[in-house]
């Protein structure tokens, strides 16, 4: 039960939270996820990309599913509790917000790189807390800021596929699709653009400020998926018919080369500021997800119960944004993390896995389990397909969780 004082307001309609999608996947990773996936997959990156697709769509159906059930802030962290009891939803609950406090910091510092390369961490540090202040006024404001910079990103990614398919330089030959990488090469490659898609849990997470979450969440998030595989699909071709598999591989900034091998190189500046402003929409959807996740689980006393408050003037969780802003501005200020998120995937996936676990509870019958049990294995493979360094602090990462979790209940017996 939802303490008083600690309730959200639903404002936000469809629109709303189909934009909050969006805005939390067409973000910084189409700029940089194709070239890893690239080198992991060669010939195979479309195939990467359709598998990618396919364990998103099983989860999001999962997620949409259980957030009409409970549309309450937290989104798995709140299914694995009520379905799967508190163990589970806690251990959804903390890979979600330490890999996504990373994963914040990684956006605020891509920020930094693309507007003054020369002071990245000072601008991380000025938009993490611009970007807080906007959260802090209202979930409308942080919709409508949203809504800005899609906008943005959108018209930016048209005129690199515009520009690539319509030059002499694109060849459809280069989009034949093979297993030069291998078996093993498409499956790491889906897990490193699964990441690029994972967004869509945002919607979930705001189920509290969702105005009729039972049709509104359902709609909201194969909306935003399906625009999202859309774009990826015209980016990831139009890019790989100018610059092929080997070429995108060896690409520093793939959307800003494959415009300047393209014959335009006067578009790079442009992809470069599109990048930045994809960036700045992430961290917005970031800094929105966790410190809802925060919320939900400081109602459990899983954290401080002070971060469970409810600003009565603009109905969000201030204490908490504020702590997850000075969290990420710390990190932003003296760490430079950009490098080291690769479990940020792996949590990921083991918070849909926890999803699709607690959706296959929902219905007994076999047609209603297929979507979720794919889902879920799905996740794990994928999880445990991506480079070992990350499966390896991934699962280090929820061992520390369990701890914590283990502690906190001896404490509590006590």
């Amino acid at each position: 039960m939802t303490p008083a004082g600690s309730k959200l307001r639903r404002t936000l309609g469809l629109g709303d939270a189909v934009v909050v999608g969006l805005g939390s996947m067409i973000g910084a990773g189409v700029f940089a996820a194709l070239a890893p996936a690239a080198r992991a997959a060669g010939s195979g990156l479309l195939l990467a990309l359709a598998v990618a697709a396919v364990v998103a769509y099983c989860n999001a159906m999962s997620s949409a599913r259980l957030a009409a059930r409970y549309p309450a802030s937290g989104g798995t962290y709140v299914y694995g509790r009520e379905r799967l009891g508190e163990f589970w939803g806690y251990l959804a609950g903390w890979s979600f917000i330490v890999g996504k406090t990373a994963s914040c910091a990684a956006m605020a510092l891509t920020v930094g790189v693309y507007v003054w390369p020369e002071q990245p961490h000072a601008v991380a540090v000025a938009a993490v807390v611009a970007l807080t202040a906007v959260n802090y006024g209202g979930i409308r404001k942080s919709a409508w800021l949203t809504r800005v910079i899609v906008a943005v990103v959108l018209a930016v990614l048209a005129s690199v596929v515009v520009v690539c398919l319509g030059s002499g330089q694109a060849d459809a030959g280069r989009l034949e699709i093979g297993l030069s990488g291998g078996v093993g090469g498409v499956l790491q490659a889906a897990g490193l653009l699964f990441f690029a898609f994972a967004g869509y849990a945002r919607v979930a997470t705001l189920g509290e400020e969702v105005r009729d979450p039972r049709r509104t969440i359902p709609r909201a998030i194969p909306l935003a998926l399906g625009v999202t595989l859309a774009v990826y699909a015209c980016v990831a071709v139009a890019v790989l018919s100018v610059l092929g598999p080997a070429g995108l591989g060896r690409a520093t900034a793939p959307l800003a080369d494959a415009v300047r091998a393209a014959g335009l190189p006067e578009l790079a500046p442009v992809v470069r500021v599109g990048a930045a402003v994809a960036a700045l929409g992430s961290l917005l959807a970031l800094i929105l997800g966790v410190s809802r996740t925060t919320l939900a689980m400081a109602r459990d006393r899983h954290l401080p119960r002070a971060l469970a408050a409810v600003h009565p003037r603009f109905q969000v969780p201030h204490r908490a944004e504020l702590a997850v802003g000075a969290v990420v501005a710390v990190l932003a200020a003296t760490v430079d993390v950009r490098g080291a998120i690769g479990f940020s995937s792996f949590g990921v996936l083991a918070y849909y896995a926890v999803a699709n676990a607690s959706a296959w509870t929902l219905d007994p019958s076999r047609v209603s389990r297929v979507v979720p049990a794919l889902g879920l294995i799905g996740c794990v493979v994928l999880a445990f397909s991506l480079p070992a360094v990350s499966v390896a602090v991934g699962v280090g990462v929820l061992a520390v969780g369990v701890v914590a979790y283990g502690v906190r209940g001896q404490q509590v017996q006590r």
